[in-house]
Protein backbone atom coordinates (compact mmCIF):
# COMPACT_ATOMS: atom_id res chain seq x y z
CA UNK A 1 0.00 0.00 0.00
CA UNK A 2 1.61 3.41 -0.80
CA UNK A 3 1.65 5.46 2.23
CA UNK A 4 0.60 8.23 0.38
CA UNK A 5 -2.52 8.21 -2.65
CA UNK A 6 -4.56 10.72 -4.69
CA UNK A 7 -7.66 10.20 -6.20
CA UNK A 8 -8.87 12.49 -8.55
CA UNK A 9 -7.43 15.10 -6.54
CA UNK A 10 -9.28 18.69 -7.98
CA UNK A 11 -8.61 22.45 -6.65
CA UNK A 12 -10.69 25.01 -8.16
CA UNK A 13 -10.28 29.09 -7.86
CA UNK A 14 -12.91 30.49 -9.30
CA UNK A 15 -13.00 29.16 -12.96
CA UNK A 16 -9.56 28.20 -12.44
CA UNK A 17 -8.48 24.84 -12.14
CA UNK A 18 -5.52 24.87 -10.15
CA UNK A 19 -5.00 21.26 -10.06
CA UNK A 20 -7.61 18.73 -12.21
CA UNK A 21 -8.11 15.16 -11.34
CA UNK A 22 -5.07 14.16 -10.52
CA UNK A 23 -4.16 10.55 -9.29
CA UNK A 24 -1.17 10.20 -7.77
CA UNK A 25 0.77 7.56 -5.74
CA UNK A 26 4.00 8.05 -3.13
CA UNK A 27 5.60 4.54 -2.16
CA UNK A 28 6.83 4.38 1.76
CA UNK A 29 10.72 4.32 1.79
CA UNK A 30 10.68 6.57 -1.72
CA UNK A 31 11.92 9.22 -2.74
CA UNK A 32 9.34 10.94 -5.78
CA UNK A 33 9.93 14.02 -6.96
CA UNK A 34 7.02 16.39 -8.89
CA UNK A 35 8.48 18.67 -11.64
CA UNK A 36 6.41 21.27 -14.02
CA UNK A 37 6.82 24.66 -15.49
CA UNK A 38 5.53 27.68 -12.77
CA UNK A 39 2.12 27.63 -12.21
CA UNK A 40 1.74 24.16 -12.54
CA UNK A 41 -0.06 23.24 -9.62
CA UNK A 42 2.91 21.74 -7.61
CA UNK A 43 2.77 23.93 -4.93
CA UNK A 44 -1.13 23.76 -5.05
CA UNK A 45 -0.75 19.76 -4.71
CA UNK A 46 1.77 19.77 -1.44
CA UNK A 47 -1.01 22.75 0.27
CA UNK A 48 -4.09 19.98 -0.63
CA UNK A 49 -1.97 17.32 0.85
CA UNK A 50 -1.38 19.20 4.23
CA UNK A 51 -4.68 20.84 4.33
CA UNK A 52 -3.66 24.73 3.50
CA UNK A 53 -6.50 24.29 0.78
CA UNK A 54 -9.29 22.17 1.14
CA UNK A 55 -9.77 20.28 -2.01
CA UNK A 56 -12.25 20.94 -4.25
CA UNK A 57 -13.29 17.07 -5.45
CA UNK A 58 -11.16 13.72 -4.79
CA UNK A 59 -9.44 12.00 -2.13
CA UNK A 60 -6.16 12.21 -0.62
CA UNK A 61 -4.76 9.22 1.60
CA UNK A 62 -1.90 8.63 4.25
CA UNK A 63 -1.67 5.16 5.26
CA UNK A 64 -4.92 4.56 4.10
CA UNK A 65 -6.85 7.49 6.08
CA UNK A 66 -8.61 10.69 4.15
CA UNK A 67 -7.31 13.69 4.73
CA UNK A 68 -10.17 15.41 3.44
CA UNK A 69 -12.09 17.67 5.64
CA UNK A 70 -8.69 17.43 8.26
CA UNK A 71 -6.94 20.80 9.56
CA UNK A 72 -3.19 21.27 8.74
CA UNK A 73 -2.42 20.45 12.65
CA UNK A 74 -4.16 16.80 12.05
CA UNK A 75 -2.29 15.78 9.42
CA UNK A 76 1.05 17.10 10.79
CA UNK A 77 0.39 14.95 14.00
CA UNK A 78 -0.72 12.18 11.69
CA UNK A 79 3.19 12.04 10.33
CA UNK A 80 2.93 14.29 7.47
CA UNK A 81 5.59 17.26 7.45
CA UNK A 82 6.41 20.01 5.06
CA UNK A 83 8.98 22.86 4.05
CA UNK A 84 8.18 25.54 1.82
CA UNK A 85 8.81 27.44 -1.38
CA UNK A 86 9.17 30.63 0.52
CA UNK A 87 10.89 30.11 4.27
CA UNK A 88 8.43 30.60 6.36
CA UNK A 89 10.58 30.65 10.03
CA UNK A 90 10.03 33.23 12.55
CA UNK A 91 13.14 35.18 11.57
CA UNK A 92 13.43 37.02 15.20
CA UNK A 93 13.83 34.14 17.28
CA UNK A 94 17.02 31.84 17.57
CA UNK A 95 17.56 28.97 15.55
CA UNK A 96 16.60 26.56 18.72
CA UNK A 97 13.14 27.86 19.43
CA UNK A 98 11.90 27.57 15.65
CA UNK A 99 12.92 24.19 15.81
CA UNK A 100 11.18 23.73 19.37
CA UNK A 101 8.02 24.61 17.75
CA UNK A 102 7.96 21.76 15.59
CA UNK A 103 9.30 19.07 18.46
CA UNK A 104 6.16 20.38 20.58
CA UNK A 105 3.49 21.26 17.68
CA UNK A 106 4.23 17.54 15.99
CA UNK A 107 3.35 15.43 18.64
CA UNK A 108 -0.16 13.75 18.72
CA UNK A 109 0.11 13.55 22.44
CA UNK A 110 1.65 15.99 25.86
CA UNK A 111 5.43 16.30 25.57
CA UNK A 112 7.74 17.57 27.91
CA UNK A 113 9.26 20.39 27.78
CA UNK A 114 12.96 17.88 28.61
CA UNK A 115 12.13 15.77 25.71
CA UNK A 116 10.44 18.52 23.47
CA UNK A 117 14.52 20.06 23.82
CA UNK A 118 16.03 16.77 23.19
CA UNK A 119 13.70 16.03 19.81
CA UNK A 120 14.96 19.87 18.90
CA UNK A 121 18.73 19.46 19.21
CA UNK A 122 18.63 16.19 17.42
CA UNK A 123 16.77 17.61 14.61
CA UNK A 124 19.82 20.11 14.99
CA UNK A 125 22.26 17.94 14.85
CA UNK A 126 21.26 15.51 11.92
CA UNK A 127 20.99 19.14 9.60
CA UNK A 128 24.34 20.05 10.72
CA UNK A 129 23.52 23.26 12.29
CA UNK A 130 24.00 22.47 16.47
CA UNK A 131 26.74 25.39 16.22
CA UNK A 132 23.93 27.60 15.27
CA UNK A 133 21.14 27.58 18.01
CA UNK A 134 21.34 30.72 19.46
CA UNK A 135 21.43 32.51 15.95
CA UNK A 136 18.58 34.49 14.99
CA UNK A 137 17.18 32.87 11.94
CA UNK A 138 17.00 36.47 10.22
CA UNK A 139 20.77 36.56 10.47
CA UNK A 140 21.87 32.79 8.55
CA UNK A 141 22.67 32.79 4.87
CA UNK A 142 19.69 31.03 2.83
CA UNK A 143 21.17 27.78 3.12
CA UNK A 144 20.80 27.60 6.72
CA UNK A 145 17.52 28.87 6.87
CA UNK A 146 16.49 26.15 4.19
CA UNK A 147 18.38 23.30 7.27
CA UNK A 148 16.66 25.55 10.00
CA UNK A 149 13.18 24.75 8.20
CA UNK A 150 13.86 20.76 7.21
CA UNK A 151 15.18 20.67 11.20
CA UNK A 152 11.82 21.80 12.54
CA UNK A 153 9.95 19.58 10.18
CA UNK A 154 11.95 16.51 11.21
CA UNK A 155 11.50 17.57 15.10
CA UNK A 156 7.65 16.81 14.39
CA UNK A 157 8.86 13.31 13.98
CA UNK A 158 7.29 12.67 10.27
CA UNK A 159 7.03 9.64 8.59
CA UNK A 160 6.29 11.47 5.13
CA UNK A 161 8.20 15.01 4.39
CA UNK A 162 7.08 16.93 1.56
CA UNK A 163 9.91 19.18 0.53
CA UNK A 164 9.11 22.57 -2.10
CA UNK A 165 12.00 23.43 -3.84
CA UNK A 166 14.59 22.93 -0.86
CA UNK A 167 17.21 23.46 -3.03
CA UNK A 168 16.14 26.44 -5.23
CA UNK A 169 18.41 29.78 -4.95
CA UNK A 170 21.43 27.41 -3.74
CA UNK A 171 25.05 27.16 -5.49
CA UNK A 172 26.18 23.47 -6.69
CA UNK A 173 28.16 22.83 -3.73
CA UNK A 174 25.20 23.52 -1.32
CA UNK A 175 22.96 21.74 -3.79
CA UNK A 176 25.19 18.48 -3.73
CA UNK A 177 24.71 18.67 0.32
CA UNK A 178 21.53 19.20 -0.24
CA UNK A 179 20.86 16.41 -2.20
CA UNK A 180 22.89 14.27 0.74
CA UNK A 181 20.52 15.87 3.10
CA UNK A 182 17.79 14.50 1.74
CA UNK A 183 19.07 11.35 0.89
CA UNK A 184 20.14 10.26 4.88
CA UNK A 185 16.68 11.33 5.50
CA UNK A 186 14.78 8.40 3.53
CA UNK A 187 17.53 6.06 4.90
CA UNK A 188 16.16 7.19 8.22
CA UNK A 189 13.16 5.65 6.97
CA UNK A 190 11.12 8.92 6.14
CA UNK A 191 9.46 8.98 2.64
CA UNK A 192 10.01 11.69 0.71
CA UNK A 193 8.01 13.58 -1.69
CA UNK A 194 10.11 16.99 -3.24
CA UNK A 195 9.12 19.87 -5.94
CA UNK A 196 11.92 21.08 -7.20
CA UNK A 197 13.48 22.52 -10.30
CA UNK A 198 16.93 21.77 -9.98
CA UNK A 199 16.83 18.95 -12.51
CA UNK A 200 20.91 17.73 -11.16
CA UNK A 201 18.97 16.75 -7.96
CA UNK A 202 15.67 14.93 -9.50
CA UNK A 203 18.07 13.06 -11.87
CA UNK A 204 20.22 12.11 -8.95
CA UNK A 205 18.33 11.04 -5.81
CA UNK A 206 14.71 10.35 -7.02
CA UNK A 207 13.65 7.14 -7.98
CA UNK A 208 10.28 8.07 -9.55
CA UNK A 209 8.93 11.42 -10.84
CA UNK A 210 5.52 12.75 -11.54
CA UNK A 211 5.21 16.32 -13.82
CA UNK A 212 2.47 18.63 -14.30
CA UNK A 213 1.00 21.19 -16.42
CA UNK A 214 -1.82 23.42 -15.99
CA UNK A 215 -2.30 21.07 -13.14
CA UNK A 216 -2.94 18.00 -15.20
CA UNK A 217 -0.64 15.65 -14.55
CA UNK A 218 1.16 14.87 -18.25
CA UNK A 219 4.01 12.00 -17.29
CA UNK A 220 5.27 9.72 -14.65
CA UNK A 221 8.41 7.42 -14.71
CA UNK A 222 11.84 7.10 -13.64
CA UNK A 223 14.18 10.01 -13.70
CA UNK A 224 15.75 8.49 -17.19
CA UNK A 225 11.95 8.33 -18.53
CA UNK A 226 10.74 11.51 -18.16
CA UNK A 227 14.17 13.42 -19.17
CA UNK A 228 13.70 11.51 -22.68
CA UNK A 229 9.66 12.23 -23.05
CA UNK A 230 9.20 13.99 -25.91
CA UNK A 231 5.85 15.93 -24.51
CA UNK A 232 7.83 17.20 -21.36
CA UNK A 233 11.02 17.92 -22.94
CA UNK A 234 8.52 20.52 -25.29
CA UNK A 235 6.72 21.80 -21.93
CA UNK A 236 9.24 22.12 -19.33
CA UNK A 237 13.03 21.02 -19.79
CA UNK A 238 13.88 22.37 -23.12
CA UNK A 239 16.01 21.98 -26.33
CA UNK A 240 18.90 22.09 -23.75
CA UNK A 241 18.01 18.80 -22.16
CA UNK A 242 17.46 17.14 -25.65
CA UNK A 243 20.69 17.82 -26.40
CA UNK A 244 22.24 16.83 -23.29
CA UNK A 245 19.93 13.69 -23.03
Amino acid sequence: MPILEGQGVTKNFGGLAAVSNVDFHVGQGEIAGLIGPNGAGKTTLFNLISAAHPLSSGVIRFKGQKLNGLKPHQICRMGVARTFQEIKLFGNMPVFQNVLVGAFFGTPTRISAADAAREANQALEFVGMSAMTATLVQDLTLVNQKRVEVARALATRPELLLLDEMMAGLNTAEVSEAMELVTKIRDKGITIFMVEHVMKAIMGICERVMVLHHGEKIAEGTPQEIVTNKEVIEIYLGEETRAAS
